[in-house]
Parts: C-alpha cells; sequence; structure tokens
C-alpha cells in the first residue's frame, strides 16, 4: 500500500479576487473540478508573508507560534534579518507531525524552514543580508546541503540570483524533480512571483495577469509530475494563498515623528542609534514599540502622530492587538489608510510617492500586512484527494484552519489544542 503524500503549494499574494481569471486557465480549471474550494479564506494580523505561513503550518495565530512580523526587531539596521530559522517558531507545525510520524519531508523556499530539524530535503528560503555574505553560504548552512547543491547543480542556471519570475521556474523545477526521485511524503512549496510582480507592478496590472498565467504553467508541471509517478496515486494536493494585496500610491515612515520628539537618536548616516519609542513596519500595518516599557500613553502617541492623521486608519492598544492575533510585546499597532503603506527607516522623507523609479530603492505599487478583516482582501484554499469531495465549496474559512485541515488528510493532528479547526464540510 502507498504510503500518504500531500503536496502543498502556497502561490504568494493569490487572492479570492484571482480565481474569476485564474479559474478560465487549463490547470486551475482542471484541479477545481476535482477539488473542493474554500473561497475566502481569512488572513491574520499583520497580513504578511512569513506570520501567514506560519500560522498555515501551525494553526496558531502570531501571538501564539511567536512569528509576528517577516523581520526581526533591530532597529539600528536599515535591513533587518528575517524570521529565516525554524528556531524562532514557538508552536509545532505541520512538518514537525509529520516527520515524528515517520513520514520524509521536503520544503522548497518556504518561509521559517532555515536549519529546520524535521525538514529532509529542505531548501530554506534565505538571503544574504551582510556585505560579507555569499548566497551560497546562507543557503547552504540553513538548508540540506547535499539536496540543495544536487539540485542547484541540476537547475541553478535557470535562477537569476533571487529574482522572480527565473525564482519560480526554478523551485517548480526543483519540486518536479523531488516528486519523480526523492518521492516525499510531504512536500510544501512557494511560489513568489505574482507577489513581487503585484508589489513591482499593481494589483490588477496586465503584469500581474501574467503572473497568474506563468502559474498555471507551473501547476501543469507539477501535476504532470504527480500523475506520471506511481507513490503519488493516493496523494492529496492543496494550492492556497497567504494574503492578497492592495494598491498603495504613497509610503509613510513614522520614525521621523519621533525622531523629532526626541525619542529616536540616530547616527551621522540616518542610523537609528538608540529609542524610547519606535514605529517597527508590517507594510499595511505598523507595530509601535516602547523600550524597556516606559511612561508612555496612547494619547501621547496619537499627539505625536498627529501629522499623520490622514494616513491611518486605525489606532489599536496591545489589548486591541493581542485581540487580533498579534505581537503581545507592543505597545500599539497602526493600520494605514486605504493606498498608503509604512516604513521603518529615517534614511527618506517622512511621506513619499510611489509612482516613481529611483535606482536602489524599493517603492511599492501594491502592498499587504492589512487587517484580514478588509472588504476584497481574502485568500483561498483548495484541495483534492481520496478523502475530498470533488466540486465542494464552503462560502469562508481561516488561515489558521489549513494546518489542522491538511493535517487531516494525513490521518494527523496537532497533539496540543490549537485555534484552527478542521473544514470537515471539505472531507468526504
Amino acid at each position: 500500500m502507498p504510503s500518504k503524500k500531500l503536496v502543498i503549494v502556497s502561490l504568494d499574494a493569490f487572492g479570492t479576487e484571482d480565481l474569476a481569471y485564474a479559474l478560465t486557465l487549463p490547470n486551475f480549471k482542471k484541479f477545481r473540478q476535482e477539488a473542493a474550494l474554500v473561497e475566502a479564506v481569512e488572513s491574520v494580523y499583520p497580513s504578511l508573508t512569513y506570520m501567514c505561513h506560519t500560522s498555515i503550518v501551525t494553526g496558531q495565530y502570531p501571538k501564539d507560534h511567536g512569528i509576528i512580523n517577516n523581520t526581526l526587531l533591530q532597529p539600528n539596521r536599515i535591513s533587518p534579518d528575517w524570521h529565516w530559522y525554524t528556531k524562532y517558531i514557538k508552536s509545532p507545525t505541520l512538518f514537525d507531525i509529520a516527520s515524528e510520524n515517520g513520514l520524509s519531508v521536503s520544503t522548497i523556499l518556504w518561509p521559517v524552514t532555515g536549519k529546520s530539524k524535521s525538514i529532509d530535503y529542505n531548501i530554506a528560503e534565505i538571503f544574504a543580508n551582510r556585505k560579507w555574505h555569499s548566497q551560497v553560504a546562507v543557503s547552504l548552512l540553513a538548508s540540506s546541503a547535499k539536496y540543495l547543491i544536487e539540485k542547484n547543480h541540476k537547475f541553478g542556471h535557470l535562477r537569476s540570483g533571487i529574482k522572480q519570475p527565473e525564482l519560480d521556474d526554478f523551485v517548480t523545477a526543483v519540486a518536479v524533480d523531488t516528486i519523480e526521485n526523492e518521492q516525499p511524503d510531504v512536500m510544501a512549496i512557494h511560489l513568489v512571483d505574482l507577489d513581487s510582480t503585484r508589489h513591482g507592478f499593481g494589483v490588477k496590472s496586465p503584469e500581474a495577469k501574467a503572473a497568474i498565467e506563468r502559474i498555471d504553467a507551473h501547476l501543469g508541471q507539477l501535476f504532470h509530475a504527480i500523475e506520471t509517478t506511481p507513490a503519488y496515486k493516493e496523494a492529496h494536493i492543496v494550492l492556497l494563498g497567504d494574503h492578497y494585496q492592495i494598491d498603495t500610491q504613497v509610503v509613510i515612515r513614522p520614525n521621523h515623528l519621533f525622531k523629532e520628539a526626541g525619542l529616536i537618536q540616530t547616527k551621522a548616516q540616518n542610523e537609528i542609534q538608540d529609542y524610547k519609542v519606535y514605529a517597527k513596519a508590517a507594510d499595511g500595518s505598523c507595530y509601535i514599540y516602547v523600550k524597556d516599557h516606559d511612561a508612555f500613553t496612547m494619547v501621547q502617541l496619537k499627539e505625536i502622530l498627529a501629522p499623520l492623521k490622514p494616513y491611518i486608519e486605525t489606532f489599536y492598544n496591545c489589548d486591541e492587538a493581542v485581540a487580533l492575533g498579534a505581537d503581545p510585546e507592543c505597545f500599539a499597532l497602526i493600520e494605514a489608510s486605504e493606498g498608503y503603506y509604512f516604513e521603518s527607516d529615517v534614511e527618506r522623507p517622512i511621506i513619499e510617492d510611489t509612482n516613481k523609479h529611483i535606482p536602489g530603492v524599493k517603492l511599492l505599487k501594491a502592498s499587504h500586512g492589512y487587517s484580514p478583516k478588509k472588504e476584497k482582501y481574502t485568500t483561498m484554499f483548495m484541495a483534492k484527494g481520496p478523502k475530498i469531495r470533488a466540486g465542494e465549496t464552503l462560502a469562508s474559512g481561516r488561515l489558521v484552519d489549513e494546518g489542522p485541515t491538511m493535517l487531516a488528510m494525513l490521518d494527523l493532528a496537532f497533539k496540543t489544542p490549537v485555534e484552527g479547526k478542521v473544514l470537515g464540510q471539505i472531507f468526504k
């Protein structure tokens, strides 16, 4: 009897709004006919990739699993390190449960998997973030070295560093080869082309539409490999998104106001040396941290940020932020108004139009990180396999429900209670 198999394909920044077009494309369309669909999946807050992907595999909100932002709180660094390593996750993951139950696991550029002991064949998502680091060295240290060397030797010619769409070409080729050769029981791959394209060109841009077409082509390659590899005859296959995006015209940098108020000290190059109050951006939202929990009030915060009032939709205090699943260590969390997003630096102006091109400066035409309660901001979840009702449609679900639901496809479950629940209606 073949062992249980699960293949998870994450389509970064794919939203409910994308289904109408995607389901006209051959591979999406065929998959939908054989799959159950959860149309509107509520993401987590802040809705950034690393929090989302960790919620997907833990069934927990950021406040509990510990990945509360893409990047670490490093105010003195212009380019902070990311939560690359699995050591940052405080809750068991789907990969841990699978491994504990004797299943082999492979992940390709899945966030927060660096140095994971539960993953047999791992190419971690990480990039060189110091002048003296090389991409090859940091990847080797965070990944399964032998596996990475073999796959990079075979398919490295497809890559152009970590640029898209070439990186997704590489990921797909490695995934196909892994399905055919290593044949892991659980495989999770992360395709990022659509997310990068939306950041660069806008949510409904022609470029984003072309990226969805490229995803369909990648799915065709993956489905062919699964269908022609006997070990995957009874496999469950999942397509999911992590968040959607919203078009942005202006970036806001609140730390300028804390600097003016004497709450942030900088070096000559505008690098932050020390702070009493610090705005840690999460794109569509922004954490406020107060060092050493000094006396500071929401009234003071609103007074200092008053010049940005037109651009801030909501102020949440710590308790309100935690109730939404965000970082319990924050002082507050602020949400940008539509069309705006936040950055943490004080190098560039406090308010800047994004409709321009400056070499070496990343200005986003669309972003995420906003409250998952925003309208038309949901993502989706599709699954097919022997346990799944083909053609079933659920109107809604939550990102945290996906981990328990996928484990149920393997007849497994988290050993300790989690926020997410199995989406029982999609099962036979």
